[in-house]
């Protein structure tokens, strides 16, 4: 399948096609969401706590971000991939903000990262996009500043903040970010944010007005059960049925009944001779 481009996302919002975003932090799952024609890979550093077991996104470092979009790359060449910028890795200065984001472009392939803020990083978009840097933006709920906010909330449900993340978006539009992601904010204010940018729009519960919608892999697959958001839909429940069949695993090692025949290598001489001939 045609590798998809920028291009090809700003034609969807104008045809109104949705644009599927799905997370992935491995080579497996990355093939398998290419296979599926997810349009976008987003390599988030949501994986300090569905894979490293951080209790938030703020321990991430560029390191293990660009060790998890390496993998992503590679298992998935033909994505369109976007590496999600850690906590400190753009906010002291449009210079550092450029150095690490081209790591993510030059080490790991990416094609486009994503980093959180509003009005503040304007000018930190600007100089990436001058530098040939394709940023996806993120505003609403930003996880890696959530305190600030008052914790996991729904952002955008007074009329005073909701004209603020307009004038984020906007502001983040006129910047140069070909999309941004929308997460927490009511279904109404992302609807009029839609209308009112002409890049595409990413919710996560955001409702179904944005032009496109991205989940979390292990919380649409049921994989992390710790919590799962409200506004996820669990598509299946994995973590029961790997549960069951490595309770199976322990079960038949332990008692003898696996591995049997069919799963052993057989050879038609008898080997046990060597015990007679050493």
């Amino acid at each position: 399948m045609k590798k998809k481009n920028i291009q090809d996302f700003l034609a969807m919002k104008k045809a109104q096609e949705k644009i599927t975003v799905l997370t992935a932090y491995d080579a497996s799952i990355a093939g398998l969401l290419h296979a599926c024609d997810v349009d976008v890979l987003l390599v988030g550093d949501s994986l300090g706590n569905v894979v490293l077991g951080y209790d938030s996104t703020v321990p991430v470092t560029m390191e293990e971000m660009l060790h998890h979009a390496s993998a992503v790359r590679r298992g998935a060449p033909g994505a369109f991939v976007v590496g999600d910028m850690p906590f400190g890795s753009y906010q002291s200065a449009p210079r550092d903000a450029i150095l690490n984001a081209t790591r993510f472009l030059k080490e790991a392939g990416c094609d486009a990262v994503k980093l959180e803020g509003g009005l503040e990083i304007c000018d930190t978009v600007r100089a990436m996009v001058r530098a040939g840097i394709s940023v996806m933006g993120h505003i609403g709920l930003t996880p890696q500043t959530a305190m600030q906010l008052g914790g996991y909330k729904v952002q955008g449900r007074d009329v005073e903040s909701a004209r603020r993340l307009l004038a984020e978006a906007k502001g983040l539009a006129e910047a140069g970010a070909f999309s941004m992601v929308l997460e927490c904010v009511p279904s109404q204010l992302a609807e009029i944010i839609t209308e009112s940018v002409s890049v595409p729009t990413i919710g996560i519960g955001a409702g179904p007005h944005c032009d496109g919608q991205v989940l979390v892999i292990n919380d649409l697959l049921g994989m992390f059960d710790k919590y799962t958001p409200s506004f996820v839909k669990v598509y299946t429940n994995l973590a029961p049925i790997m549960k069951e069949s490595i309770a199976r695993f322990n079960a038949e090692v332990r008692s003898g009944t696996y591995p049997d025949a069919t799963h052993s290598f057989s050879t038609q001489t008898d080997l046990r001779t060597i015990v007679k001939d050493s």
